[in-house]
């Protein structure tokens, strides 16, 4: 019976023109899309209503609407928690979440491998190092000094990114030469790092180690906007690589370079921009690690590999899983917020484990 409903199905399936059959294909993914966004929307509304002070679905409705409607009427209370103390970081675990996880999976697409992100190819840590070198010269995380800190960890997180790309252009434009001369880096500024927490002082490495939890604490309107400002011009830039990031991640470079793509160019410039993507990022939440690699392997999960839908599906599942590690992490032992760098770690290693075991094909199919 099986082999005859099989053989129906098939003979069904022959009658459709291969237009019907992509526009089903293509339907299929864009509501994956759209139901994530839905539950973005939701997870928006919900973190904006949990907190120190409960507020109801209205209450947060009406303290958003009154802002460019002001005949809505919301009372002053409820109108700074809103405003002031919870939907900037939500903006921000939105913004973070879709640059981390855009940029892991331009890098992954671009490198052909499913382990790559900015934190496993050394622009982390030198963010890292940049960020630390500022705190034991003296600048604190509280007032002026918490700009130096930013900037150079902003800096060297950029000169990793260009010495990467420098060494990687010299020995070829491989995805090989990316990756060893990243992990060569990474081990080098995660040594200068630690040396220089064994000299610091009590205060300093409790800076250093607050630092590289990764907060959305203090995140501010102008953050986001600066942030913002970032992602607006690279994240465009990387979509439209998405052709060429297919052909390179299917086919590999002979492949691609038979189709027309400039299998160097476009390795380049997706690994420049993810980078650059993902120091704005860093400068103003910290480490927030583990988005950039899981985010795209559960996108791929849903969607599957075409990048014309893998990187705005990852956009909006990073923003989701950054805004229900934050929630989680303001919520659940308040009054003690847990750093979202932490939570999403502890939540996102295990399911990240569990859609390997159950991935049975193969990671570009």
């Amino acid at each position: 019976m099986k082999q005859v409903a099989a053989m129906k199905e098939a003979a069904e399936t022959s009658k459709l023109s291969c237009g019907e059959l992509y526009s089903q294909f293509t339907a299929k993914k864009v509501i994956a899309i759209l139901i994530v966004v839905g539950l973005l929307v939701v997870s928006v509304i919900v973190a904006t209503m949990l907190g120190a002070v409960s507020l109801s679905v209205g209450e947060v409705l009406r303290a958003i609407i009154a802002r460019p409607f002001p005949g809505v009427e919301s009372t002053a209370m409820t109108d700074v928690i809103v405003w002031h103390l919870r939907l900037p970081r939500i903006v921000m675990g939105i913004i973070a979440g879709a640059g981390l996880a855009i940029a892991g999976a331009a890098m992954q697409g671009s490198l052909r491998n499913p382990l790559v992100s900015p934190f496993t190819i050394g622009v982390a840590s030198g963010a890292t190092l940049g960020a630390s070198i500022a705190i034991i010269l003296g600048f604190g995380l509280i007032g002026t000094g918490r700009f130096v800190v930013m900037g150079n960890a902003f800096l060297f997180a950029m000169a990793t990114a260009l010495v990467i790309l420098g060494v990687g252009r010299l020995r070829g434009v491989t995805p090989e030469s990316f990756l060893l001369v990243g992990i060569a880096l990474m081990s080098f500024f995660g040594a200068a790092t630690g040396l220089l927490q064994f000299v610091a002082t009590e205060g300093q490495l409790a800076a250093v180690v607050h630092w590289t939890f990764g907060s959305l604490t203090g995140s501010t309107w102008t953050n986001i906007l600066l942030v913002s400002i970032v992602l607006s011009v690279c994240i465009p830039v990387l979509i439209r690589y998405s052709w060429d990031l297919n052909a390179m991640s299917c086919g590999g470079d002979e492949v691609a370079k038979s189709l027309g793509v400039n299998c160097g160019r476009v390795r380049v410039v997706s690994m420049l921009l993810a980078s650059l993507i993902a120091a704005a990022i860093i400068t103003f939440t910290g480490l927030i690690g583990f988005v950039g690699l899981v985010a795209p392997h559960i996108t791929r999960y849903l969607v599957g590999g075409d990048h014309r839908f893998l990187l705005p599906g990852a956009c909006v599942l990073g923003a989701v899983l950054l805004v229900i590690a934050d929630t989680l992490g303001r919520t659940v032992a308040s009054p003690t917020v847990i750093p979202v760098g932490i939570i999403i770690s502890i939540v996102g290693a295990p399911f990240f484990f569990f859609l390997l075991m159950r991935q049975r094909r193969q990671f570009w199919q």
